[in-house]
């Protein structure tokens, strides 16, 4: 059966908000910046929206809860993604093992990308 509607994605409020060009500064995409390795598609399937979305929440997180929230929206969006666009059985659960190894990889190795720029020794009140 082919998919019949795109995908509903989950994000904070705020983030629809944003003009191409503050998105630009916040959102890079799939992987840390400068990375070449993940690529921003599952299977010729665009994710593109679910990372971006995850950039930002790790942007406004300050805590390992909202980095764990975060994470689990990502996975969230990529399912989402995954069931509107794909047509085939076979091809979906390839898919949504995919999405789960990405999740998997953020939950372990998200960590630098979600504290990039946090507690920042002038913003702690040292000089």
């Amino acid at each position: 059966m082919p998919p019949t509607q795109k995908a509903i994605l989950f994000a904070p409020e705020p983030y629809w908000r944003l003009s191409d060009g503050q998105r630009a500064t916040v959102c890079n995409g799939c992987g840390s910046p400068g990375t070449w390795f993940v690529p921003d598609t599952i299977y010729g399937l665009r994710v593109t929206a679910a990372c971006d979305i995850h950039d930002y929440m790790y942007f406004i997180g300050d805590g390992i809860e909202d980095k764990d929230a975060a994470d689990r929206v990502f996975l969230n969006n990529l399912l989402r993604l995954i069931a509107a666009g794909t047509r085939w059985d076979w091809l979906r659960r390839l898919r949504a093992l995919r999405a789960r190894t990405y999740y998997a990889a953020v939950c372990a190795f998200g960590g630098p990308a979600f504290w990039h720029g946090k507690n920042l020794p002038e913003e702690m009140g040292a000089a």
